[in-house]
């Protein structure tokens, strides 16, 4: 998911989606296109779908992102992004697809589970809200769109269980659009202030003992009760890496974490 300018809406590929649009889309092993969009992708992979994809692995997050991924910084973006490395072979399939299809199924990315719709995030600036946007978009070579099953965008995301997914999504989007100004400096994003943000967002493992074997507790204020839950809980802590991140990066406030 990516920022998008207003400007650029009507140039964008595919069929926008208003609510209650509906498409059609079914994807399933007897289909004469199956597996072949799972080779040679440029899959980015957001904070979240690195959480549930290591545990699936049963890996460390280092493991997984030292294993797995390519992280890349593009231009005009200041943080990296970090994309799922292909396998070697001739077609640079997923490395998780098989001939039944895909070996983490249960914990696919959040691009995979909304295929084939793309997801965008718009910023209006004068109510400094950003809003969703959704295309529909199926190669020209997948089958699945002549399928009769028919969706809307909501129905859909409830169907593939995309729906926590695509909220923390939407949280990593509305943060890494700050990153479109480097506030690194000179040194770039192999800075130690950038290899922090990184640690918080990417490598929860690391951000977990950064918590609680640093003076992190004592230099922030954080309710006890949300203590407790990030101690266990991924999802939590990563949520509140991104609200670190911003108060740490770019100063900006927020009622989950004050500086002490």
């Amino acid at each position: 998911m990516k920022y998008i300018d207003l400007e650029d809406l009507d140039k964008l590929p595919g069929v926008p989606l208003k609510a209650g649009d509906t498409f059609s889309f079914h994807c399933h092993p007897g289909i004469g296109c199956f597996n072949r969009c799972c080779c040679n992708l440029n899959l980015f992979l957001y904070p979240y779908d690195v959480i549930r994809l290591k545990d699936n692995l049963d890996l460390s997050s280092d493991q997984f992102l030292d294993g797995y991924v390519d992280v890349v910084l593009r231009e005009p973006s200041a943080f990296p992004e970090v994309l799922l490395r292909m396998s070697t072979n001739d077609d640079k399939t997923c490395p998780f697809v098989n001939q039944s299809g895909c070996s983490v199924y249960p914990d696919r990315p959040d691009t995979c589970r909304t295929f084939p719709l793309e997801q965008g995030r718009v910023y209006d600036s004068h109510n400094k809200k950003p809003r969703l946007i959704q295309f529909y978009r199926p190669p020209d070579f997948c089958l699945g769109q002549h399928e009769p099953n028919v969706w809307t965008s909501q129905t859909w995301s409830r169907d593939q269980n995309a729906v926590f997914y695509n909220r923390m999504t939407a949280r990593w989007a509305d943060l890494k659009r700050l990153f479109q100004v480097n506030p690194w400096g000179r040194e770039g994003w192999q800075s130690p202030k950038a290899k922090m943000a990184f640690m918080a967002t990417y490598n929860i493992d690391r951000f977990r003992d950064f918590v609680f074997t640093s003076s992190f507790l004592k230099r922030y204020t954080l309710k006890s009760e949300r203590v407790k839950k990030i101690r266990t809980d991924d999802a939590e802590l990563l949520n509140l890496g991104f609200d670190w991140v911003k108060l740490f990066v770019w100063g900006i406030k927020s009622r989950h974490i004050q500086l002490r």
